[in-house]
């Protein structure tokens, strides 16, 4: 749907469009609860805005009774972890293996294919509706309290929406954060990414990939093994991406050659600068989560790093644990700041442990490789991830189900 009539009303305003804010829709309209979405794009194909699909997520779609649907869309599967050695060959430190099938792995999908997926199955909730082309770009206030947004059509047509709750879910740089006065604490990071695919062979065809980074000088490269191409990401020391572009496409591709040669027959796929996906990697959070009448969760609650790949899952469970939580509230017409507080309550665990656990990661990993200072794990790292079984479970289970994974909320079960 898209378009907004002048004036409009609904029980949840969620603002954004991403995973967060599409399952919080479809549970909460599950709940018979009257939600509406807003996405500011006229569709969901953007690229390499986070395409995995965690073991925590592929239970829950199997709860609500869409695992079978989810395992039919084109997808890979993104398995072990491993680490390059200097001497030579890998060291496991990822091993998920260990953990029971069939959440075993991590899926690698296209993000519009997960969105479309989702809103899919909420659009056969009738209370939901979902407003492509569409920006919440200011609230609304009565009093103390946030009733609502003014929005923003893509053909320039305003109006609002009124709400007894509004869930901002627009990313790391939340326009309703910011309306609402809320301010995130910023943590150091010593690098950004640069994004892009590459070509796969036939014969580079398989099911189940394991994920090496290639380490060099102050240089870093990352790649997931997709349907039929490779996604790469490319790290080196935060703010040069002035630099390379200047350098230029040619010295670029030289770069990518170099830290894996088996991609110099097709870095050529590179046809200019303009083909990367520049990351102004972010690692943040808010200390308080809500304003009366609004909520932040997912990447306006708490932008993460791409250490790891979770900010996908925590945006999601923080999702599933706002349906639980608010449910019964919102049936009621009584959200209180304490209702939003408990929300806060429930995720700021799994928030804080998460973030520390990549801080950790850029600290002992990250810095000391963008710095030339040392490529790949330390050695405690390697010891640990050779001899203790132990070590190389753990990473497996943080990456695929998270601090307090949440299960579906029985009223959204099928």
């Amino acid at each position: 749907m898209t378009g907004v009539a002048m004036r409009d009303r609904t029980t949840v305003l969620v603002a954004g469009g991403g995973p967060a804010g599409m399952m919080l829709g479809l549970l909460l309209a599950r709940a018979g609860i009257r939600v509406t979405v807003l996405e500011k794009h006229s569709d969901f194909l953007r690229d390499f805005r986070g395409d995995t699909v965690h073991a925590s997520t592929i239970r829950l779609l199997d709860e609500l009774g869409l695992g079978q649907e989810f395992r039919g869309l084109p997808q890979s599967r993104l398995g072990n972890l491993e680490i390059p050695v200097p001497e030579g060959g890998t060291v496991l430190l990822g091993d998920f293996d260990r953990l029971r099938p069939p959440y075993n792995y991590v899926a690698m999908i296209p993000q519009w294919d997960l969105l479309n997926f989702l809103a899919e199955a909420a659009r056969r909730e009738p209370s939901f509706t979902l407003r492509m082309d569409t920006q919440a770009v200011d609230l609304i206030r009565d009093g103390g309290r946030v009733t609502g947004v003014r929005c923003r059509t893509r053909d320039g047509e305003e109006g609002e929406i009124r709400a007894d709750l509004t869930v901002a879910c627009d990313g790391r740089h939340s326009v309703l954060r910011r309306k609402a006065g809320l301010r995130p604490k910023e943590f150091p990071v010593p690098f950004d990414t640069w994004w892009f695919r590459l070509p796969r062979h036939p014969d580079e065809q398989g099911q189940v990939a394991r994920l090496i980074p290639e380490f060099r000088g102050d240089e870093i490269l990352l790649t997931f093994v997709r349907t039929d191409f490779f996604q790469v990401a490319y790290f080196t020391v935060k703010g040069s991406d002035a630099r390379l572009r200047a350098e230029g496409v040619e010295r670029f591709r030289a770069r990518i050659a170099r830290l894996r040669p088996q991609y110099a027959d097709r870095v050529d796929h590179i046809r200019t600068m303009d083909d990367l996906h520049y990351l102004d990697v972010r690692l943040n959070r808010l200390h308080r989560w809500h304003v009366d009448g609004l909520l932040c969760i997912g990447d306006a609650a708490h932008a993460m790093s791409p250490a790891g790949g979770v900010g996908i899952n925590l945006a999601i469970q923080d999702a599933v644990a706002t349906a639980r939580l608010l449910a019964e509230p919102l049936r009621r017409g009584t959200v209180t700041k304490r209702d939003l507080a408990m929300v806060r309550r429930r995720r700021w665990m799994p928030t804080v442990i998460l973030q520390r656990a990549q801080r950790l990661l850029h600290r002992v990993l990250f810095a000391p490789a963008v710095a030339g200072k040392r490529s790949g794990a330390p050695k405690i790292a390697i010891f640990l991830g050779r001899h203790i079984t132990a070590f190389r479970k753990a990473p497996a289970v943080l990456i695929a189900f998270g601090p307090r994974p949440e299960h579906a909320p029985d009223f959204a079960r099928r």
